[in-house]
């Protein structure tokens, strides 16, 4: 780790040291720093809350960025039919499966009904990213391959908070947590060429009402695909804004009084007006910038809770799930971002995750060879440098890479998490697109601004002036890459 400029250091120290000195007269504050100290307060306040309420907010960027472009309502469902290129602004997206991706309000619409055909593996959360408890125990949020169906499809039933009315049979039922859920499905393709197949498998998808599906409005499957939307968290005083709406679908659904308390303190109270005046509302956008930009430092650390994130000894590879498991007693952080051992929701790492990810079910972490998908983060090269656009790198992947589904490696912008836009159709290649191997079986990928001679089908294009960070992504990941004995080699710099 770097350490902080003294210079900055000292620069930032006077500042505190300006707010600690500021005048009082008489055991009083003066006017001038009643003003600045409430100022200071609000920011604070706002900034505090915008980080607690990152992954809220990662959801309701999504919420926004797509109702905007492609519609709202149980009924629309959008699906990237040619796959999600860097168009799309979202946070770390995986354009080598199909995404289809829903927003739907229990409150409003009551107990609704998702159908699903086999063989998809998807999620159902609530607001805050909780994968939604299945009424028996044994499963959370996952549907499809991962769920208690068994990727063999079949009706699963969303129920709002605190539902107590008749359930009927023949339904996986989900309690949800929050009145809003999120729907995300993902569908897979054998051949990239040809991908109406499996959009149509997502199109067999239904949403409705529970005991209205003979009057419920019909499916729509807007394209999302080459359509400029961002979806990427929202950075700017607007996210106070949804919040604010929210809090009136939710109320005492989305938090304890601690933090309506401090929401409240900002001007959010449910069934209240918001209407902050031009001064506080220049605050409260400096706030959710600042806030922002801090959830980018906390999300590029390599340590959390104390502990290292990278996977091997050797290798600067970090698993953003290592840290986090299923919920059971034996844990040491459960996915509601509780350390189970300390008793204390770890805010840190739930920002960490949410500033540069989203989504996570217990499907995700499978430890079963052949289910689920492993995940290695590339935040250097191999001396622990930061990802340049303007460099040339090499990553050598060793034989047999376990990946009984597929793999595939994409870039993402430093700056947003989102997919790089780097002038290529996708920021990825992987297993499918048919990369040269080397005589021993292994495989070598290329990132750099231009491909070596010879080299194009192993080269992923950067961008000069332009920092980025890597996702290798092992689908269905085999014995040796649960048990850390396949290491993929660090990302070298070459001339």
């Amino acid at each position: 780790m770097k350490t902080m400029n003294p210079q900055n250091l000292s620069a930032q120290e006077a500042s505190f040291d300006k707010l600690a000195d500021l005048p009082f007269a008489e055991g009083r504050p003066t006017k001038e720093t009643a003003q600045t100290l409430r100022d200071e307060l609000l920011f604070q306040r706002a900034t505090q809350a915008y980080l607690w309420a990152m992954p809220l907010i990662n959801t309701l960027g999504m919420q926004v960025g797509s109702e905007k472009t492609f519609g709202a309502g149980y009924n629309i469902l959008p699906i990237w039919k040619q796959r999600l290129d860097a168009k799309t602004l979202v946070t770390t997206p995986n354009s080598d499966v199909l995404y289809a991706m829903s927003y739907v309000d229990l409150g409003k619409d009551g107990p609704l009904v998702m159908e699903a055909p086999p063989g998809l593996q998807g999620i159902l959360l609530d607001y805050w990213q909780r994968p939604i408890p299945v009424e028996g125990g044994k499963f959370f949020g996952d549907v499809g391959l991962a769920g208690p169906d068994g990727g063999k499809g079949g009706k699963f039933l969303l129920l709002p908070p605190g539902y107590k009315g008749p359930v009927p049979e023949g339904y996986y039922v989900y309690r949800s947590g929050t009145y809003n859920v999120f729907i995300f499905l993902r569908g897979f393709f054998e051949d990239p060429t040809n991908l109406a197949p499996a959009v149509a498998h997502l199109e067999r998808t239904k949403v409705y009402p529970l005991n209205g599906e003979a009057a419920a409005k019909p499916m729509k499957f807007p394209d999302a695909s080459g359509i400029p939307a961002d979806m990427l968290p929202i950075s700017d005083g607007s996210a106070f804004d949804q919040l604010k709406l929210l809090v009136d679908r939710e109320s005492d659904k989305l938090a304890g009084p601690d933090w309506l308390g401090m929401l409240a303190a900002i001007g959010i109270v449910k069934g209240q007006p918001f209407t902050p005046d031009a001064h506080t509302r220049e605050i409260l956008d400096l706030a959710a910038k600042t806030a922002y930009k801090m959830s980018r430092v906390i999300g590029f650390q390599d340590t959390l809770n104390g502990g290292s994130l990278y996977m091997y000894p050797d290798r600067h590879w970090i698993n953003p799930l290592d840290n986090v498991t299923p919920p059971s007693p034996r844990t040491t952080m459960d996915l509601s971002w509780m350390n189970v051992a300390g008793g204390y929701r770890a805010l840190d790492a739930r920002i960490w995750f949410f500033t540069d990810y989203y989504s996570i079910s217990p499907g995700m972490l499978s430890k079963i060879p052949g289910k689920g998908a492993a995940y290695m983060v590339g935040f250097t090269d191999g001396e622990g440098e930061p990802l340049v656009g303007g460099n040339n790198y090499r990553l050598h992947l060793p034989p047999n890479i376990p990946a009984a589904i597929f793999w595939s490696l994409t870039l993402y912008d430093a700056a947003n998490a989102s997919g790089l836009d780097n002038g290529q159709r996708f920021p990825s290649l992987g297993s499918r697109d048919k990369p040269a191997q080397n005589a021993d079986g292994s495989t070598d990928l290329y990132l750099g601004p231009k491909a070596p001679e010879g080299k194009a089908g192993n080269w992923l294009a950067t961008v000069s002036g332009k920092g980025y960070f890597t996702i290798l992504r092992l689908y269905g990941p085999t014995e040796s890459a649960i048990d850390k004995s396949w290491e993929p080699g660090d990302i070298e710099k070459v001339k």
